[in-house]
């Protein structure tokens, strides 16, 4: 009696799936390459991909933290938008940057990814900090196609390494290159 018993209760639970792995659930958090920036370069891989994965902490890791370092940050817009915009009328700090970047990844599709591309790349080391300065090309795919997509201009980045011995960027200078939107633009439009 034992035995059948035993028997049944196997063909029983052998037919559900029971013991069958599942697929795994898509996770709750934001995809993220991002690495201790404990070179520049790397640095400048966390903000791409911060950008690449539509991730705001990640973005957010990238400028300079006042618990770690005396410098606190800063974006110069290019003078253009200086004088266009009101979101420059006060000091575009790290709270602005959270809120640009919390409207711009709410603007884009969840299934397509913004990119940017840097070129002309140069970096001066100078002790504990370093100036980069590089030109960018920026797409955003907005779910708005009367937003434009493409911005273009010249930048350059302060990073400094703090006590932690991470890069981080404490000032950006945007610089408009041509009558193309700049990155100063679409910040303007978006904070």
């Amino acid at each position: 009696m034992k035995y059948a018993a035993l028997i049944c209760l196997l063909f029983l639970t052998s037919g559900c799936d029971l013991f069958r792995t599942r697929d795994p659930q898509t996770p709750d958090q934001a995809r993220s390459n991002y690495q201790q920036a404990v070179t520049p370069d790397l640095l400048i891989q966390n903000l791409t991909n911060s950008m690449l994965d539509k991730n705001l902490q990640n973005y957010l890791d990238c400028f300079a933290d006042s618990r770690f370092t005396t410098k606190s940050y800063n974006f110069i817009p290019s003078s253009s938008a200086a004088s266009q915009y009101p979101a420059f009328s006060s000091t575009f700090d790290k709270k602005a940057e959270s809120q640009f970047f919390t409207n711009l990844i709410g603007k884009i599709p969840a299934d397509q990814q913004m990119t940017v591309v840097f070129s002309n790349q140069i970096s001066n080391p100078l002790g504990d900090s370093v100036i980069y300065s590089a030109s960018y090309s920026l797409n955003i795919p907005f779910t708005d196609p009367t937003v434009p997509a493409t911005y273009q201009g010249d930048l350059k980045f302060y990073m400094v390494l703090d006590s932690r011995n991470i890069w981080s960027i404490y000032q950006w200078q945007d610089i408009k290159t041509s009558n193309d939107l700049s990155w100063s633009d679409l910040k303007g439009r978006l904070y």
